[in-house]
């Protein structure tokens, strides 16, 4: 069918997941070329370890659009260009629906006028709010609480329309809590402000935080705190390839669920960060925040069906073993620099999710 590798379109390749997926479609032989607008994304991951081309730039410039699949002969867009903070996406929707809704109409309007119709969306269990069953299932009902859940959801409707209306192919995937590292220590997660459970707790034992804040110690599960499905970042992205070449072999339009179907509680994650790293955790119990569910667990039974996925990494010390390592190196063995507490970032965001899950 391709004379020579497909060339894929990266949106967002120069943050977390974004970046796992750009190494995952080199080592699987794909020629890639980067979109990045940086606010959150690694200029030095992709010179230094990625080395492919990237171009600096926003999915909402309709001019740089036009401009890149013209120069380039696209086959297929891989698309992570998103805002993905829960708590600031209520305080400040504007921000959310701009990028994450118009930047991807944006960008599917680009790919239209170049004939490109082939992509893979990164999307979230946001979608489905707070279940009312588990394991969640593709089609458990999509009831998402706050505006990031609701701006992924629009999207997956748009693809849906755009799949009717204009024969677009995509693949949207619905991933819980990403997390982990690549093995090598080389590619890893680097956000400002960091409210990832898994890296805050490392950065603690890195001195680079006073404590890590839990959230409610009274749920009904096994200890008190809340329960999240954990998948390893190289696992999504080896999904996000299979995805791609279920489009390119001619396969329409799916959604599905990636996680291990397994999960683990907050004090599991610091009970097993302290084994690994060998350094004591400090901890703050603070009270519940508004709309967190006491377990969240997903099915991942379809990917596996229909993709042949199957995640290689679901041990969940070797997760935290795998971003203790990249940790490490990424902040050095200086314990003096301290980073900005996300206590005060939490305090704004779910002051304000409480105000709309009360409404």
């Amino acid at each position: 069918m391709y004379q020579t590798q497909p060339k894929i379109l990266v949106t967002g390749g120069a943050g977390f997941i974004g970046s796992h997926a750009v190494l995952a479609l080199k080592q699987a032989g794909y020629d890639v070329i980067i979109l990045d607008n940086l606010i959150y994304g690694h200029r030095d991951i992709v010179e230094n370890e990625l080395q492919v081309e990237m171009i600096i730039g926003d999915i909402r410039d309709r001019n740089l659009l036009n401009r890149l699949f013209k120069t380039h002969q696209i086959d297929a867009v891989m698309h992570f260009a998103a805002y993905a903070y829960v708590g600031e996406s209520v305080f400040d929707p504007n921000k959310y629906y701009d990028n994450n809704v118009v930047g991807t109409l944006t960008l599917l309007d680009a790919m239209l006028r170049a004939s490109v119709k082939k992509i893979v969306f990164s999307s979230t269990c946001a979608i489905y709010g707070v279940p009312q069953d588990l394991p969640i299932c593709e089609d458990s009902p999509h009831n998402p609480i706050n505006p990031y859940g609701a701006s992924k959801l629009t999207v997956e409707r748009i693809l849906s329309d755009f799949h009717a209306a204009y024969e677009l192919n995509s693949v949207c995937l619905r991933y819980f809590n990403a997390a982990g590292a690549s093995p090598t220590g080389y590619l890893g997660e680097d956000h400002t402000p960091e409210t990832h459970l898994i890296p805050l707790v490392l950065l603690t034992a890195l001195g680079k935080h006073e404590f890590v804040p839990i959230f409610g110690t009274d749920y009904l599960t096994s200890d008190g705190t809340c329960i999240r499905d954990y998948i390893h970042v190289c696992d999504l992205a080896s999904a996000h390839v299979l995805a791609l070449e279920y489009l390119l072999q001619g396969g329409k339009i799916e959604v599905f669920n990636l996680g291990n179907g397994n999960g683990f509680s907050i004090k599991e994650i610091i009970n097993t960060a302290t084994a690994v790293t060998g350094h004591t955790i400090k901890t703050v119990d603070y009270a519940r925040r508004p709309g967190d569910p006491p377990i969240l667990v997903g099915s991942a039974e379809k990917a596996k069906r229909i993709l042949g996925w199957h995640p290689q990494y679901p041990n969940l010390k070797e997760i935290v073993a795998h971003a203790w390592q990249w940790h490490q190196r990424r902040q050095g063995s200086s314990f003096l620099t301290k980073l900005p507490n996300p206590t005060k970032h939490y305090e704004r965001s779910y002051a304000a999710l409480a105000q709309q899950v009360g409404r």
